[in-house]
Formats: structure tokens, C-alpha cells, sequence
């Protein structure tokens, strides 16, 4: 049914291929492409050997638009699904709209110089993507992406009014490493280290990093301690969603990362400036001086998030907490998935991180593909219908849960 180009070649684009490549009906040609070839065609082995598939690669830096461009004015994808880093997000896009291509991804711009992120820079390509009648699909990963459908299928069929909203996002695992981040390090630490913000009453309230936190029961785990952040998927449901009144997002962390991250930050590793730097040259003539970014640095010494499903053990559990009306009487509801590490490490050979986010994904591209989720414009996923959506995540490995009417502990 349609032609898809994935561009990325990390853990979650790995899950994502493999998901693409056990729906090949609605996914008939695939190309995965990245910045280095032989990572998308060590995966495309993998894929047409297990699957059956005929997936192609090539190489692309999703930093050039003029790269990306012959790409895409080569290839023709009906859709272009970005799972590249959040810095390549407009470069992506751009793209798209001179090849005339559909885009999605799970991650909102940032910009490489600076630790912000939100939705400003993506929703500004609105007016683009309609005049030229093509859709762009925001933030299709789990959170931002499944917590947002949660939430509209909530408003569809168990609310007249949602007022008070929590995303919790619980990572019980253990990979068993003394400090390794479940997706790419320099996102990660850039996200968890900024200031906390939350919604309520119309307005956002900053709160220091890690500022407010508190233990919160998940399902099959137990309690854990649990932090708010600042995270992009409140700025669009609270748009979509106008009679919230508070809206926050919790994630949990272990004692042991948390220290880790702590001396990280203290001897400024976790700066995303450049420093410069005496290395000695390749010739042995002497030294140089050379410009390095820490957090880049760190990236390249910490373990790779791809590489710690073998020994992860454990599982997640993401949901939303919401309190409302129905029928004007108040009422609870509580929708989550909990994903194990191992099971998403024997199915893709990645771990449930990268899988909570790789699967969404792709089913986000099959409603497009089928025909459900698509209107020219640049669309947040709860803009859509969510039922379709719901129907797969049963199907394709990440079944929800529903607790109606509990203590929701927020």
C-alpha cells in the first residue's frame, strides 16, 4: 500500500523496521537510511532474512536539506518517518515540503545549542504543509505519542470533561550497567536536567530540576519515586484539551542514576557548549587545540542504548491518570501499558525503552498508510481519531489496561 522511508538507524528505528517488516502488506517498499550505511544494512539483513522483506538503505546526513532532498526526489516515499535525533526535525521537514513528501516523527525540535525543546518551531510549518497538501504527524512515539491518544480515547469515550491530567512514565528495568540512559545519552541528559514545568489554572510553573517528586504505585511493579518534568506532549493537549486544569508528567528514577547524574553535571559534563582542548597530533608533531562539546563526549563513553537489552530485565509502565466529569458526576480513570525488556529484546533484539517508542511509530505510519490519519497541515497524534490506533496497540505488542474509578494517588 505505500512506500516508506525510515530515517535512523538506532534502537528505536531498529524496533521500528521490524514492526514495518512484520506489516509489509501495508509497508510494500522500505528504505532505511542514516548518517552511517552499514548500521541500516546490517539492519535490512536482519530484517529481509527474518521477514521475507526487501528493504533497501542508503546514506544520508539528516543534517543537509540538499542531502536529504535527492533522497527523498530519488526514493519518492509517500512518507517520510523521522527517527533521527530532535536537532534534524526542521531539516526533515523542510525536505519533505520540497519533494512533496508526508512526514511523522516522536520527538519535537530542539536546537543544538541550547537544552529547550517545544513545538513552536514544527507547529510554524503549518501553513507550508496545508497549502501544499501534504500531512506532518508530531510526536508518534509512546510519550509523546500513545499518552496523547490515551487521552483523546479518553475524551472520546469515558469523559465530557478531562480537568486534571498526569502522565506517568515508570521504568522498573535493570540493565545491570552502573550508570547507562535508556535512549540516546545527550537527549536524555539534556531533557531530565532542564527545569520542571507544569500546567495549571491557564498559566506554567517552572520548578527546579527534580524539585517536586513523590512515590506512585504502578501496576505489576509496586511503589517508586517519581519526578516532574518538563514534557512536550502538555503543550499540545492542553490546546486540544481546553477544560484541563493541570496537566504535569512524572518519571521515575533510581537513587543510583540520580547520583550519577549529579557528579555528571557538577564537573560539567553535562555542558552542551563547546570547550576547547590540547590533543596531541595524529603525526606526533605536537599538540592541537580542538573544540569537543562534554555532553558529546560523554555520548561517546557511556554504553549504547542499543546495546543493553541482552541483560535488561524488568519492565516499564506508562499511562495516564485522569480526573473529570461524566454526566456531571466526577470520575477516575487510569489507562496504561506495561512493556517487559526482555520479551521487546527477543522480538526486536532492542530493549523496552526503544520498543515503548519504536512500535507507535509504526502503527502512527499504517493509519496514514490505511487512509485514517490523514489532512494536509502539521497535526499533534490526538487530533486524530484514536480508536484504530487503540485497536492496534493491542495487536502489534504494546496491550493497554484500564482501571475505572481508583485512587489515581495525584
Amino acid at each position: 500500500m505505500g512506500r516508506l522511508l525510515i530515517i535512523g538507524a538506532g534502537g528505536v528505528a531498529t524496533v521500528a523496521a521490524h514492526k514495518v517488516a512484520q506489516n509489509k502488506d501495508i509497508f510494500t517498499e522500505v528504505k532505511i537510511a542514516s548518517r552511517t550505511e552499514s548500521k541500516c544494512k546490517a539492519l535490512a539483513e536482519v530484517l529481509n532474512k527474518k521477514y521475507g522483506t526487501n528493504v533497501t538503505t542508503a546514506q544520508v546526513d539528516a543534517d543537509s536539506v540538499e542531502q536529504l532532498v535527492a533522497l527523498m526526489s530519488d526514493y519518492k516515499p509517500e512518507m517520510v518517518l523521522n527517527l533521527a535525533l530532535p536537532y534534524q526535525d526542521l531539516a526533515i521537514m523542510e525536505a519533505c515540503l520540497q519533494t512533496g513528501c508526508n512526514y511523522m516523527d516522536t520527538a519535537n525540535y530542539e536546537p543544538k545549542d541550547e537544552a529547550h525543546f517545544e513545538y513552536s518551531w514544527q507547529w510554524a510549518y503549518r501553513e507550508r504543509f496545508e497549502k501544499a497538501g501534504l500531512c506532518a504527524i508530531l510526536g508518534c512515539g509512546f510519550d509523546p505519542g500513545v499518552t496523547s491518544i490515551y487521552t483523546a480515547y479518553a475524551a472520546k469515550h469515558h469523559f465530557d470533561e478531562i480537568q486534571y491530567l498526569d502522565i506517568v512514565d515508570c521504568n522498573a528495568g535493570n540493565h545491570h550497567k552502573a550508570f547507562a540512559t535508556n535512549f540516546n545519552p545527550e537527549i536524555n541528559i539534556r531533557e531530565i536536567t532542564q527545569k520542571g514545568l507544569y500546567y495549571e489554572n491557564g498559566k506554567y510553573i517552572e520548578t527546579e530540576p527534580m524539585e517536586i517528586h513523590k512515590p506512585l504505585n504502578y501496576p505489576n511493579i509496586g511503589p517508586k519515586e517519581s519526578y516532574l518534568l518538563h514534557h512536550e506532549e502538555i503543550e499540545s493537549l492542553v490546546i486540544n484539551y481546553p477544560t484541563i486544569k493541570r496537566a504535569r508528567f512524572w518519571m521515575t528514577f533510581g537513587q543510583q542514576y540520580l547520583n550519577y547524574l549529579d557528579v555528571i553535571q557538577n564537573i560539567g559534563m553535562a555542558r552542551i557548549d563547546e570547550v576547547e582542548y590540547k590533543a596531541p597530533k595524529a603525526d606526533g608533531s605536537g599538540d592541537e587545540v580542538v573544540k569537543i562539546v562534554p555532553l558529546q563526549f560523554l555520548k561517546a563513553v557511556l554504553p549504547n542504548p542499543q546495546d543493553l537489552g541482552q541483560n535488561y530485565d524488568g519492565e516499564t509502565s506508562i499511562g495516564c491518570r485522569i480526573r473529570g466529569l461524566r454526566g456531571g458526576e466526577e470520575h477516575t480513570y487510569y489507562v496504561y501499558n506495561n512493556c517487559s525488556h526482555q520479551a521487546a529484546f527477543e522480538e526486536t533484539g532492542m530493549q523496552g525503552v526503544s520498543y515503548t517508542t519504536g512500535v507507535p511509530a509504526m502503527i502512527g505510519a499504517m493509519m496514514f498508510f490505511k487512509g485514517l490519519w490523514n489532512k494536509p497541515g502539521v497535526h499533534n497524534v490526538e487530533e486524530f481519531d484514536p480508536d484504530p490506533f487503540m485497536e492496534q496497540l493491542n495487536k502489534q505488542g504494546l496491550p493497554w489496561h484500564e482501571i475505572h474509578d481508583g485512587d489515581l494517588e495525584l
